[in-house]
């Protein structure tokens, strides 16, 4: 069958790019590795190169036409034996060509146009919930379970792996009962080698599987993360996007309870460092369950943070048939206009607690649940602090280069003329994680201290 040559992204971003020139002709030989066209964007010019050999059997996009979608069909090229009479076997073009733009016109004596701006990444709103949408009640872990079986019965593409995933039902119960509904090829134990299962995942997303990895704790993935980051996370790019990697890598993340400090790190920061990786961290029961949904569907690598303390936590889950929630949004979960509170994960947990207190000496706090760290919903959070004129940031992670303090640099960046007082951050002492527990509960932050944080600011 003839093979499809499509429109391969220049980073994980992009979305659409200009087919500037054909450098092989419709009947040329070629063979792998063969430049034959190039594609450029607003930043920079590629040339596509051939992975299989034959003949450049039709260009099904003329030289010229802007605007075209990542994954377009482009051309067509056939392989030894085969010839114009087998084009009509390609698989018809995606829609996603109908996007791209006609070809320019001859140019005339007119003026260069002018650069369009870079194009800005938006976030899309949190789907509607119909009004007298059923609620049910949940724990964490249950949202969890229901995101997987219901991706699982839509795409058979999908699996899990990891320890303990299946015989036992998960080491927290997460994926308790889809063994028995999908059998052991797609719910898979594994040994207890990170970086060797972590592997497999990559390698299988590479071929077109959609792996869900669960670690134990992403404390453990520290053996992994030549697989995650090298692998995973910069493929993509480095194949001029002619090879994904749809991967769910989750697990807890972060302090537990009084299981010391080689299994209480808080990873937000680290992963968010990443380009090629999208990092998501709820709080909630519903954006666990919408969010991973999210994940499990996304073409890219996603780095799923979850928080062992709240797995037995409840919370309403709208019953729909299909809910999910887009990752990249922020959610403003508490309104207010005196100070912005903004936090993801557990160190919601203080941040809800503390405006609580607030709100009884005249304070009203704005609390924003970032849910994804990245991409980072920099609008939301630039839109209320130039509400609120201040900002405090909470995180059980490390002070230093962590999430809070890449907050402050956006908010001084978007927001400075509307700060009325220093953003202040709430983190994690910096020190290892003690095993006591009067130890722990210091190393953590507390909700007193984001009340501190906060009237700091509001100079009360």
């Amino acid at each position: 069958m003839p093979i499809q040559v499509l429109m391969p992204a220049l980073s994980p971003t992009m979305e659409k790019g200009n087919l500037a020139k054909w450098l092989k002709k419709e009947g040329e030989q070629i063979k792998s590795g063969d430049v034959i066209a190039e594609i450029e964007t607003d930043k920079a010019t590629m040339e596509v190169e051939a992975t299989d050999e034959g003949t450049l059997g039709k260009i099904l996009i003329p030289e010229g036409t802007a605007d075209v979608a990542v994954n377009t069909p482009i051309a067509t090229i056939l392989a030894d034996g085969e010839s114009a009479a087998d084009l009509a076997k390609a698989p018809a073009p995606a829609a996603k060509a109908a996007e791209s733009a006609p070809p320019a016109a001859a140019k005339a004596e007119a003026p260069a146009p002018k650069a369009a701006p870079a194009p800005q990444a938006v976030a899309e709103p949190d789907p509607e919930v119909p009004a007298g949408t059923e609620m049910v009640t949940q724990t964490i872990r249950e949202a969890l379970r229901d995101a997987m079986a219901e991706e699982m019965r839509r795409d058979a593409d999908v699996f899990v792996m990891g320890e303990e995933v299946a015989e036992y039902q998960g080491a927290y119960k997460v994926t308790q009962g889809l063994l028995q509904e999908f059998g052991a090829k797609r719910v898979i134990d594994t040994p207890i080698t990170e970086h060797g299962f972590a592997g497999v995942g990559v390698g299988a997303a590479m071929t077109g599987l959609k792996p869900i990895v669960e670690f134990m704790t992403f404390n453990f993935a520290m053996q992994a993360i030549d697989q995650i980051i090298n692998s995973a996370a910069k493929t993509l790019y480095m194949s001029g996007g002619q090879m994904g990697c749809s991967i769910v890598f989750r697990g807890p993340n972060g302090a537990a309870a009084r299981v010391a400090a080689q299994h209480s790190q808080d990873y937000s920061s680290w992963y968010s460092n990443i380009p090629g990786l999208k990092v998501v961290a709820p709080f909630s029961a519903a954006d666990y369950k919408g969010l991973l949904k999210a994940a499990i569907r996304d073409p890219n690598p996603v780095i799923f943070l979850e928080n062992e303390v709240l797995y037995g936590h409840t919370g309403e889950v709208p019953k729909l048939d299909d809910f999910v929630i887009p990752i990249g949004k922020a959610c403003i979960v508490r309104s207010g206009s005196h100070v912005t509170i903004i936090s993801w994960s557990n160190g919601m947990t203080y941040a809800l607690k503390a405006a609580d207190e607030l709100a009884k000496e005249g304070i009203e706090a704005e609390v924003i649940d970032l849910r994804t760290l990245r991409p980072m919903d920099t609008e939301t959070i630039v839109n209320s602090v130039k509400k609120t004129g201040r900002a405090v940031t909470v995180e059980e992670g490390w002070a230093q280069s962590g999430v809070g303090a890449e907050i402050a640099a956006r908010i001084m960046e978007n927001a400075f003329d509307y700060l009325d007082a220093p953003v202040t951050r709430v983190s994690g002492k910096d020190v290892p994680m003690p095993y006591a527990a009067n130890l722990e509960k210091l190393a953590l932050p507390s909700a007193a201290e984001v009340v501190e944080a906060a009237k700091a600011v509001c100079y009360r």
